[in-house]
Order: structure tokens, then C-alpha cells, then sequence
């Protein structure tokens, strides 16, 4: 009964990323690894290394961010006011107002005309945002300033939170995408430097691989 032999298990990472990392450091004895190999090895671990520092600088500047943001937005919001303002007139009575403040009109706020009192009885009127469907008398929300002027609404928590993430990530993906040019750039380096080393190799072996050397003697 004949056996065949199974074909050799391919290492797991931790094995090959250990080999790896030996060899970047010329720890790793391998008769046949030239001191390009070495290179590129060091290459990808200088690559990885920055990947890593590059997450750590992305999430520290993101919180960095959000920590120095976050007391400004609380203290905006605690000088600003929320009143109730009445509609006064709906967009289908003053001109068909349909400017929206998204550009792309998929808000389904509109501007109206509004009226409301602060501080104390102080009557203000203006524009004030209210749902498409509104109509004279509808009683909407608006933030005012102290002096009772009407006001963007402050910033909260959770929209500093993903205005962070998202500045975090850009700078992450921006980072890598450097280190991976670097990379390319290294490796094409090496690359080039191993084929004029082979080219010098094969000129100078060649012949005497060849039998032309001897030939040339014999002439």
C-alpha cells in the first residue's frame, strides 16, 4: 500500500510576521537572503510601524478635537434660548417661500414668518424654520440669542462626536495613503537595485557558465 506524502502546511501569520521581523533585523539566519531582502523587509516593518503610529495620531487628534470643541458648544448652548415662535404666515402666503437651508432641497424644513416674545414680553418677528406643512398659528421651536434675536441652533455632543471621527479617519486614510507611497517608492528602489545587481551578476558569470571564457582563451 503506497503512501503519499501531504503537501506542507503554509505558516500561520504570528509565524511568518516573526520570521518577517527577525529578518528585518538580520536576526533570522538565511544563507540565501541577500541584504536587499533584508531591505525589503525593513521596509514593510517601518510600513507597518507607521500604520500603527498613524492610527494612534488619528484617534488622539480626534479626541484632542472633540475635548476642545465640546466645552465651546456647552457654553453656546447655554447662552442661547429656546422659545416657541408662531407662524404667521405659511410659505403659500408670502410668495411661496421654497428656499431651504440644504442646498439640495431634501430638508423638509422651509423658511416662514414667525413671531414670538423674549426675554419677558419683547416681540420679535422674523424667519423662523418650520415643517413644509405649516400653516398661520403653527407653534414651532426656535433658539434665540439673549438679546432675543433668532439664531442658529448650537451644535450638540453627538454631531462634535462625528464632525471628529470623520476629521480623524480623513487624517488616518491620508497618512496611509502616504505611507503606502513611500512604500511603493521603496520597494521600486530595491527593485531596481536587484536587477543591476543580477545584470552585473549574469555579465560577469555568464561565460564562464556559458563556455564562451574558455573560448575566448583557447582564441
Amino acid at each position: 500500500m503506497s503512501s503519499t506524502s501531504r503537501p506542507a502546511r503554509p505558516a500561520s501569520l504570528p509565524r511568518r510576521t516573526g520570521r518577517r521581523l527577525r529578518r528585518a533585523f538580520g536576526a533570522r539566519h538565511e544563507p540565501l537572503a541577500r541584504p536587499l531582502d533584508r531591505a525589503r523587509a525593513r521596509a514593510w516593518l517601518l510600513t507597518v510601524l507607521g500604520g500603527l503610529l498613524a492610527t494612534a495620531l488619528a484617534v488622539g487628534g480626534a479626541l484632542l478635537l472633540y475635548r476642545t470643541t465640546a466645552p465651546r458648544a456647552d457654553a453656546e448652548r447655554a447662552r442661547l434660548h429656546r422659545v416657541d415662535a408662531v407662524v404667521t404666515a405659511a410659505a403659500t402666503e408670502h410668495g411661496g417661500v421654497t428656499g431651504s437651508r440644504f442646498s439640495g432641497g431634501y430638508d423638509n424644513r422651509i423658511d416662514v414668518e414667525a413671531s414670538w416674545t423674549y426675554p419677558g414680553a419683547t416681540r420679535h418677528t422674523g424667519t423662523a424654520l418650520a415643517p413644509r406643512t405649516a400653516t398661520a398659528g403653527t407653534v414651532v421651536p426656535i433658539w434665540v440669542d439673549p438679546a432675543g434675536n433668532a439664531t442658529t441652533p448650537p451644535v450638540n455632543r453627538a454631531a462634535l462626536a462625528v464632525s471628529a471621527a470623520c476629521t480623524g479617519a480623513g487624517g488616518l486614510l491620508t497618512l496611509l495613503a502616504l505611507l503606502v507611497f513611500a512604500l511603493r517608492l521603496r520597494l521600486h528602489v530595491l527593485d531596481r537595485r536587484a536587477e543591476a545587481d543580477w545584470t552585473s551578476a549574469w555579465a560577469r558569470l555568464e561565460p564562464l557558465w556559458s563556455g564562451r571564457a574558455e573560448n575566448r582563451l583557447e582564441d
